[in-house]
């Protein structure tokens, strides 16, 4: 099954399989099948066309999902570049923007930079 430009597992139950969608998550898919009237117990393969339309129509209607979402975060963070924000910068020099310390810890951010003389991987040389 696909929705909006996601494939759906179709062995999971409904409220963990919407979330494979970038922008939902367990409480959201969990209002969303109250909403649209689906169980969330049924499997996504047990699902009749009525079922997924309404599910459809509900996530279009209420909810930003995937490339849409994904583009307004884009451009949020673009707006903080431009006005010149602490958290612009920080997004721009690629460092944590949300005051995580940078002294240790922030590998995920910065790559595997590490800084002082004998703490690197070390390259083995071919014997």
């Amino acid at each position: 099954m696909r929705i909006a430009g996601t494939n759906i597992p179709d062995n999971k139950r409904l409220e963990i399989a919407l979330t494979y969608i970038y922008g939902i998550g367990r409480t959201s898919a969990a209002r969303i099948l109250d909403k649209a009237g689906v169980p969330p117990e049924k499997h996504s393969k047990d699902l009749k066309g009525e079922e997924i339309n309404r599910l459809r129509e509900e996530l279009e209607k209420n909810y930003k999902v995937e490339g849409e979402l994904r583009r307004e975060i884009i451009l949020h963070i673009k707006r903080l570049r431009d006005i010149g924000s602490y958290r612009g910068m920080r997004h721009s020099r690629g460092l944590p923007a949300r005051g995580q310390r940078t002294k240790t810890n922030s590998r995920t951010r910065r790559g595997n930079v590490r800084k002082t003389m004998g703490s690197g991987k070390r390259k083995l040389d071919k014997k």
